[in-house]
């Protein structure tokens, strides 16, 4: 899912189907759904370019707005059961999670086949959940299916309980930032939607995210779904054994910058293996942190791009971040096995 989030809490017939946004190989939940990394100095979105040219871009993009009403919270049905034969994390029955692991975890050649194993299970569970997206249909009802999904093939949601989380996927639409709750609400034509999923398969977990379109969308925010898949995957492409993760953040706010978006800098990727949140932070935005990838280390890398200036809001539930303003926002998440001379992607089909 996307980063992991440390705040009060330290995925119509004749109309398009819903059409991926992307190539589809995609902290609960960050765009991780979810990791909130502290900022040292202090919080927001950075802005990814100073001069004229990149204001005045971000002015036409503030016209990339949520295509109806404001998003408002609808009804959240009851929590779903897991069978117990299905092994689940510790944090399952009781929502309690341990202090963030900072000390990155190293696999063995079994842990590693482990998580290739989960990051596939999550990248199909995925598709899945994008198949089912159209005009009409509700997200608590994606959330239900994903469920089921996942439990039929010997793995637990990750998302469902983690720190009290009450469903089994994040669901973000347009303005929702980040950790968009399944409910009663049934998705427009013209929607965006960031569907988030994590299993723990075996003891280990693999976590995904990315964009899909509702029925007919706007070139504004496809363009915005588009780039930042694309900042994504370029970070993506450097990486590799001895690299300083602070290259992440170079690669994607330069392409942000060209194309006139801010990145997102509350929510950031993080280490992912036994535990669902782990260090090290993968800060999306230009940073000077410390620290180099080492080989048999899995990590996210989960960029949230915003379609001008953001006001955040966090609604009652604890969870889901919106944009007060309408601006969209769009994220896309691979879980990553760094190797002896690359980078694999666990998450991609």
């Amino acid at each position: 899912m996307r980063s992991v989030l440390a705040a009060s809490r330290p995925m119509l017939a004749e109309r398009p189907a819903a059409a991926a946004v992307g190539s589809g190989r995609a902290v609960l939940l960050r765009a991780s759904p979810l990791a909130r990394r502290p900022d040292r100095r202090g919080a927001g979105p950075v802005l990814a370019g100073r001069g004229f040219s990149e204001l005045l871009k971000l002015k036409q993009e503030e016209s990339a707005v949520a295509p109806s009403r404001v998003l408002k919270p609808g009804i959240v049905s009851q929590r779903l059961t897991v069978p117990p034969h299905i092994p689940r994390p510790p944090y399952a029955d009781t929502g309690k999670v341990r202090e963030f692991e900072e000390r990155p975890e190293i696999h063995d050649e079994e842990g590693i086949q482990k998580m290739r194993e989960a990051g596939r299970l999550a990248a199909e569970t995925l598709e899945y959940a994008g198949s089912l997206v159209k005009p009409g249909v509700k997200t608590d009802t994606i959330d239900k299916a994903v469920h089921e999904f996942v439990i039929d093939h010997g793995a637990y949601p990750s998302p469902l309980n983690y720190k009290g989380f009450p469903k089994s996927v994040c669901t973000s639409v347009n303005e929702c930032i980040c950790h968009g709750i399944p409910d009663s609400r049934e998705l427009e034509d013209g929607d965006i939607l960031n569907i988030d999923v994590t299993v723990y398969l075996n003891g280990y977990h693999g976590d995904t995210s990315k964009m899909w379109y509702v029925g007919d969308v706007s070139s504004e925010a496809k363009r915005l779904c588009e780039v930042t898949e694309q900042a994504r995957d370029e970070a993506i492409s450097i990486c590799g054994p001895g690299v300083p993760f602070k290259n992440i953040g170079l690669v994607i706010s330069d392409i942000a910058r060209k194309n006139g978006f801010l990145v997102d800098k509350t929510f950031v990727g993080h280490g992912v293996g036994r535990v669902f949140h782990a260090g090290p932070y993968v800060l999306h935005h230009r940073n000077q942190e410390p620290g180099k990838m080492r080989a048999g280390q899995t990590f996210t890398i989960e960029p949230i791009l915003c379609a001008g200036q953001p006001s955040y809001k966090t609604w009652k539930d604890d969870w889901t971040v919106v944009d007060t303003k309408g601006n969209l926002s769009a994220q896309y998440e691979h879980t990553l096995l760094v190797t002896q001379d690359g980078v694999e992607i666990l998450t991609a089909l």
